[in-house]
């Protein structure tokens, strides 16, 4: 049987049973199945051997801790400033329309004061006469 790309024949070499295999079938195989996947395995895998880890030697606890976090960063950070930055808007937004507002409240506490001080400086000004006429 002539020999077809993308085809493997085994067998023995001598003459007995021959086994055709596709290999485009063998990389299919090969190949994982989901990308999602990939985060989930290596997060597992980490943590089985930190606890293994952990079960001989607790002093190891720590460093292992930071080479945890040192491996995850990569992937973790995109997805955490993802999910992070509507919060960090929303707190920015809140604190812009925070500090409007207590501009606000501070200009009307102000105009509040200045007409408390004009008010007392008109009578204080009304009592004036009424004792330069008493003398």
């Amino acid at each position: 049987m002539p020999k077809q790309p993308g085809r493997v024949e085994t067998g023995d070499g001598r003459g007995g049973e021959v086994h055709v295999v596709d290999v485009s079938d063998e990389a299919t195989a090969a190949e994982p199945t989901g990308s999602g996947d990939d985060f989930t395995v290596a997060a597992a895998t980490v943590g089985i051997i930190c606890v293994g880890a952990a079960l001989f030697e607790a002093a190891l606890i720590p460093g292992m801790v930071i080479g945890v976090a040192a491996m995850l960063a990569p992937k973790a950070l995109p997805k955490l400033g993802a999910a992070v930055e509507p919060a960090f808007r929303g707190a920015v937004r809140g604190t812009y329309k925070l500090g409007r507002k207590a501009r606000h409240i501070m200009a009307e506490a102000e105009e509040q004061v200045h007409d408390v001080v004009a008010e007392e400086k008109a009578a204080q000004a009304a009592v004036k006469p009424a004792r330069s006429a008493r003398r």
